[in-house]
């Protein structure tokens, strides 16, 4: 069983011709699959493709990161559950969430009126996920508290929920737990900063653990600061491995079955 990338980012890869040597870098670093998550209607016919063309090792999930939410949003949204009635079906709803980190810094009723599109639209992706009842990728950027409230409010299934590229700490974390949610864990977990991700990781637990790159962003050391890609998520397990005390082909089991039942793969 190889490593299982739970959250990447092809579209960049594909816009430059660099696919097929990404996957072969990918294989190469002992990865099996990945799940390329969907931001915006861009890319979700794109994701779908490929699923297609690699069937056994790329995945894909559509969604609208909050990022990508303005006022036509509605518009895209309405595109999405289309993709659940296709020979080639996401594996999960998003990424989807919000986001205050990228609001307007200098027009605070600009940042309102987004932040409530934003609202709206995570609003109306929960409880498409719930018709569904598929796993939701939640993308929460300064905003943890607000992105709880609002799935305790949908009726979605907790357990069916991840919170990618986990940065908070050892009180969030818990807060998921109680509700049978997780955090998944990108190459941030190996940076030296990063001691409340560490923390929060050892307590959600290895039983638990699910691996991300969120690739073309937050390289793992040795290559922080560099574009990163799926390959490098074997950095983050072999970083894993030595933190939890175990070895490393046990550490690749156990997070590639977690993704597995997670997403349904």
């Amino acid at each position: 069983m190889g490593l299982i990338d739970t959250h990447t980012h092809f579209e960049s890869f594909a816009r430059c011709g660099g696919l097929l040597a990404m996957l072969h870098r990918a294989r190469e670093a002992g990865l099996e699959a990945m799940v390329t998550v969907g931001t915006n209607v861009d890319d979700w016919t794109l994701y779908r493709d490929l699923a297609a063309a690699y069937p056994d090792s790329v995945y894909f999930t559509v969604g609208l990161h909050p990022c990508s939410v303005d006022e036509g949003w509605r518009e895209r949204f309405a595109g999405l559950e289309a993709f659940w009635r296709g020979a080639v079906r996401p594996v999960a709803l998003g990424e989807i969430g919000l986001d205050r980190f990228h609001l307007p810094k200098d027009n605070p009723a600009a940042a309102g009126k987004v932040f409530g599109w934003q609202k709206d639209a995570f609003a109306a992706g929960l409880d498409l996920a719930r018709g569904l009842e598929c796993p939701v990728v939640v993308h929460s950027r300064s905003s943890f508290s607000e992105c709880v409230e609002m799935i305790d409010a949908s009726g979605v299934a907790w357990e069916r929920v991840v919170f990618h590229c986990f940065t908070e700490g050892v009180e969030q974390i818990s807060k998921l737990m109680a509700r049978g949610g997780l955090g998944s864990f990108t190459g941030v977990v190996t940076y030296k900063s990063a001691e409340n991700v560490r923390e929060a990781a050892r307590v959600q637990g290895l039983e638990k653990m699910m691996l991300e790159t969120d690739a073309p962003y937050l390289a793992p050391v040795p290559h922080r600061g560099k574009p990163n890609e799926p390959a490098f998520l074997r950095h983050t397990a072999e970083f894993c491995a030595q933190m939890f005390s175990v070895e490393l082909t046990q550490l690749v089991e156990i997070t590639a079955r977690n993704a597995r039942r997670f997403y349904r793969l």
